[in-house]
């Protein structure tokens, strides 16, 4: 079995490729480094890192190693975190986020309710757009978000918000006189598309490739931001699937917000990444449900009552922004 310095001492040497940027993070001398990467490799029984006097290369033994050890490492490091919040119970910062205006309402409702359960916790709040929002979980500048399901690659909690879908269509277009329309209509104009950065899945949840008969959606441009996509569709340029509570938080008089009367309603929620399943986190997906009854359904109300693979903090939800 390996050592715990080993692993540290050979994952950051993978990722920094230099001798004394290791040992500077490492906080020991550059002997140190090579010395735990020789016995290492001794143990191995092949060189991991070609060194030369300009500069250190993985082999391809080493790439490999670096590949299997690296997510083993993140889980053992989110595991003694968890273990220490634990230990110290809801203390601390959180730092938590919203994406789309509609969604700032049920998170300073979470914020009230988890302030007033865990005062020794300090709770940043700040807004994500389509661009970031992913990045910013990863990064670790955002512990949890509220934001639409689905939401690839990440853990998800209860559903907090549902709401009808409408289609937003420019204000003199032809279908902005109908009471209501079909997905089926999505075949006959183009549909304005989200950003690139947007998930695959959340892509074919929101603008589908097809309608449910089968025939092709047209694709029309690309928005970099919601507030984008809306202009375009206020240009005439496509069509596009919103919640309905657009209406309210983005009014606009060369928009018109048709209901779509055979769409699945559009279901919010917090996600965070799994390996960032702290005490914070859970006690948060805990108060969010809590002070959001009034859009969940009762079995959302409570996260051990909500499907295991969203409401385990856990567990990864399968495979957006």
């Amino acid at each position: 079995m390996l050592e715990r310095h080993e692993i540290e001492t050979f994952l950051t040497l993978a990722e920094e490729l230099h001798f004394g940027r290791t040992a500077e993070r490492l906080g020991v001398t550059t002997g140190r480094v090579s010395h735990v990467i020789k016995k290492l490799e001794r143990r191995i029984g092949a060189p991991l890192f070609e060194r030369t006097s300009r500069v250190v290369r993985l082999t391809p033994i080493g790439r490999r190693l670096a590949d299997d050890l690296a997510p083993l490492a993140a889980q053992m490091e989110a595991a003694v975190r968890r273990a220490v919040e634990a230990g110290r119970g809801v203390t601390g910062r959180l730092r938590v986020a919203f994406l789309g205006e509609s969604t700032a309402p049920a998170l300073l409702r979470a914020v009230a309710l988890f302030t007033e359960r865990h005062p020794d916790c300090e709770v940043e709040i700040q807004e994500v757009q389509l661009s970031n929002s992913r990045a910013s979980l990863l990064d670790g500048s955002v512990d949890i978000l509220i934001a639409s399901y689905p939401f690839d690659g990440m853990a998800c909690g209860p559903v907090l918000l549902r709401e009808a879908r409408v289609l937003a269509v420019a204000a003199g277009h032809p279908l902005a006189r109908e009471e209501s329309v079909s997905l089926e209509v999505l075949g006959d104009h183009p549909v304005v598309q989200y950003p690139s950065v947007t998930s695959a899945e959340f892509k074919r949840d929101r603008t589908p490739g097809h309608t449910p008969s089968g025939r092709p959606v047209p694709r029309g441009p690309v928005g970099g931001t919601f507030s984008e996509m809306l202009s375009l569709v206020a240009l005439g340029k496509g069509v596009l699937p919103v919640g309905e509570h657009s209406r309210t938080y983005y009014p606009r008089p060369d928009i018109a917000y048709v209901p779509i009367r055979d769409a699945p309603p559009i279901e919010r929620g917090p996600v965070w990444p799994a390996t960032n399943t702290t005490a914070r986190v859970r006690e948060f997906v805990r108060a969010a449900a809590d002070a959001n009854p009034a859009d969940a359904n009762p079995a959302d109300a409570n996260p051990a009552d909500a499907n295991p693979a969203d409401a385990n903090p856990e567990a990864q939800a399968p495979s957006l922004r």
